[in-house]
This record gives structure tokens, C-alpha cells and sequence, in this order.
């Protein structure tokens, strides 16, 4: 979708999460904006996430920041699916077996076990929701195929991307720079479908 109206002059990046927000504001450089982040605005509590999908967690986010800021606000929902795990933790990647992500891969690597498994097929999925003027704007997605490390390994990144075994690089998404990362990732492909939405206005 795309409007008549100038690109805003500010734009808000709805994460406190501060590995997205170096990933968003690289692959946003050179768009027609400012980005501002949540640190401008530290009396804004989070919403709670309760969709059922990546989008419309996304969505919630984007209307919710932009209705308590004031301004114009993108934000992302993004997770891990594990085929052999019946997609988990899919919506619930950040808050599944709690914050601490070595006990995060350890539950994984136990539930494969349990079903007989070293690895799976998985995906990185990510979706991008723009809102302003009380409305989604802009809506955007991205995927990313590989499978479960046998391991993690790696020190780049963050999250559960010291598992994410991506083939075509031969290591895990941790084990690439950002821009590496960034030319294949989930977010990368959903964030600069929103850099040339931002361009196009």
C-alpha cells in the first residue's frame, strides 16, 4: 500500500529490543526519515501481545505505539518455527521457557531429542506493520528457511540465531555480520520492503 502524503519526518521503531534495533536502523539507512526508539519515550509501557499470528502482533504494536506517542510507528512481531516442535516457539520465541535463551536452546535440543531428532527443518518469520493516522499503513513480511543447528555456534546476532543453521552460508546466522545476515534474514527481507515503501511515498 502506498499513500499520497510525504513521507513522515519521524518515525518510531515500536522495540526496546536493542539487536532489532541495530538491525532495523541499518537496513533503513538512507530512507526519507528519523527514526526515533522506544528509550525517547520511557513512561510508554508495552502492550500485551495477544494475537495469534506474527501480524497481528505486529499490528497491535504499530496502532498501540502510534496512538501513545503521537507518531507515526513501525513495529515487528518475528519468531522461530521448528517443523519437528509443531512450528513452537512460532508467536511465543521471546517469551518461551522465559528470557534466558542457553535454556531456550537446551528445551529445544531435549524436545528433539525426545522425539528421536538431532535437527529440523525451521524458519525465521517476520512481520512489519506501519501505522499511522490511526491505521496500518504499510504491512510486511519475510521468511527465512534453514534448520537447527547441531549446536549453536556463533557470536553475532542474538536471539535464537546461534541454532539457526542457514545452508547456503554454511554456518548459523550467528556466525555472519549483521549485513551478512541482513541480505537473507526474515527482518531484512520485511524491512527494506518497508524502506522502498518509504521511498515510493
Amino acid at each position: 500500500m502506498s499513500g499520497e502524503s510525504t513521507a513522515p519526518k519521524q518515525v518510531l521503531v515500536a522495540t526496546t529490543n536493542p539487536g532489532k534495533i541495530r538491525e532495523i536502523t541499518a537496513i533503513l539507512e538512507g530512507a526519507p526519515v528519523t527514526l526515533l526508539t522506544l528509550a525517547s519515550f520511557p513512561d510508554v509501557v508495552e502492550p500485551e501481545e495477544t494475537g495469534t499470528t506474527f501480524m497481528d502482533n505486529a499490528r497491535l504494536k504499530a496502532l498501540y505505539y502510534a496512538a501513545a506517542t503521537g507518531l507515526p510507528s513501525v513495529a515487528d512481531d518475528s519468531g522461530l518455527e521448528i517443523e519437528a516442535l509443531d512450528n513452537a516457539p512460532g508467536v511465543h520465541s521471546a517469551r518461551w521457557y522465559g528470557s534466558d535463551y542457553a535454556v531456550k536452546f537446551g528445551m529445544i535440543y531435549q524436545l528433539l531429542r525426545e522425539r528421536g531428532l538431532e535437527t529440523s527443518p525451521a524458519r525465521f518469520v517476520a512481520a512489519v506493520a506501519f501505522a499511522e493516522d490511526g491505521r496500518v499503513a504499510f504491512e510486511g513480511r519475510g521468511v527465512v528457511e534453514g534448520e537447527i543447528a547441531r549446536e549453536p555456534a556463533g557470536t553475532y546476532g542474538f536471539g535464537y540465531d546461534p541454532i539457526f543453521y542457514y545452508r547456503p552460508y554454511g554456518c548459523t546466522l550467528a556466525q555472519v555480520d549483521g549485513d551478512a545476515k541482513a541480505r537473507v534474514s526474515h527482518r531484512g527481507a520485511a524491512f527494506r520492503a518497508f524502506r522502498d515503501y518509504l521511498l515510493g511515498r
